[in-house]
């Protein structure tokens, strides 16, 4: 009663699963990865254990292949199950059951597996795997891209509601994730998922800020705040930085314009203004003056 990807990125080492299906928090049930070890997506009549036993054997050598006929094999109910993994070295492998429900199937492709079943029409999976192989950027985006193009030819006949994508570096600690974002109940989860995703960006920006600000380079860490909320201008923390950003590069009333709209959206913001200590943020004394705080 889903749709998925799982694949593994050639050139950056990066593995990724997303997903989407009417069914609520379709993620928490069917992604599964893990740093430097691989990606796995279990649905159909899902069994969540598919996910940690094939990374525990991917993790002892096994190939994605092998991982899963492992599973496979011993699971008296396959014939209602689908699973997919991608292991680091970009094997991948699929199992459709033939008493998954139409239309279902799988296809397999450079580095990656797109797998649906309940699905409007057969074209489905195909549609998924052709926007994978075309999409550029990266991994994250082409895996959203994927999604889109089987919603596009049809997706889960019953329609949308929870979509969820993960993705993983070549190497780190097990609890790692890059990317790790789920919408859980939303009639065009999608759209909002690649919604998540960007102000995911937009708060690595701001991440990235903080941590100039700790070095004491105050004007290297502005343009980052003024970035992050470029990327995404409806979110009032990353308007308030920005703001103050502005105001300490010199253009001053535009600046104050936006740590005022976000102090008259939520007073918690003037109180946190008058809060911040020149090390924290060299402008806040004089917005604090100029918006007579």
């Amino acid at each position: 009663m889903t749709y998925s990807i799982v694949a593994t990125d050639r050139e950056t080492g990066a593995m990724g699963v997303a997903v989407q299906s009417h069914w609520f928090s379709v993620g928490g049930l069917v992604t599964w990865a893990q740093p430097g070890v691989g990606a796995v997506a279990t649905q159909a009549n899902v069994d969540a254990s598919y996910g940690p036993r094939a990374l525990d054997l991917l993790r002892a050598g096994a190939g994605a292949a092998e991982a899963l006929d492992q599973l496979v094999g011993r699971d008296g109910l396959r014939q209602v199950r689908q699973v997919a993994v991608a292991d680091r070295a970009g094997g991948v492998a699929a199992h459709t059951g033939e008493g998954c429900m139409d239309f279902a199937g799988h296809v397999l492709g450079d580095g990656f597996a797109c797998q649906a079943n309940l699905m409007a029409t057969p074209d489905v999976w195909p549609a998924m795997a052709e926007a994978y192989a075309a999409a550029e950027g990266d991994l994250v985006r082409r895996l959203l891209a994927a999604l889109d193009a089987g919603q596009a030819a049809g997706g889960d006949v019953r329609g949308q509601q929870s979509a969820a994508v993960v993705v993983v570096a070549p190497s780190g600690a097990a609890w790692e994730r890059t990317v790790d974002l789920r919408v859980e109940d939303h009639p065009e989860p999608l759209r909002e998922l690649r919604r998540l995703v960007t102000l995911r960006d937009a708060y690595g920006e701001a991440g990235e800020g903080d941590r100039l600000v700790a070095e004491g380079d105050h004007t290297a860490a502005a343009a980052r705040y003024i970035a992050a909320y470029e990327l995404a201008p409806d979110a009032i923390e990353l308007e308030f930085w920005a703001g103050l950003s502005l105001v300490l590069l010199g253009d001053t009333e535009r600046g104050l314009e936006h740590v005022g709209a976000a102090v008259r959206r939520h007073a918690g913001w003037g109180e946190l203004l008058r809060r911040l200590s020149p090390e924290d943020a060299p402008a806040a004394a004089e917005a604090v003056r100029a918006l007579g705080l």
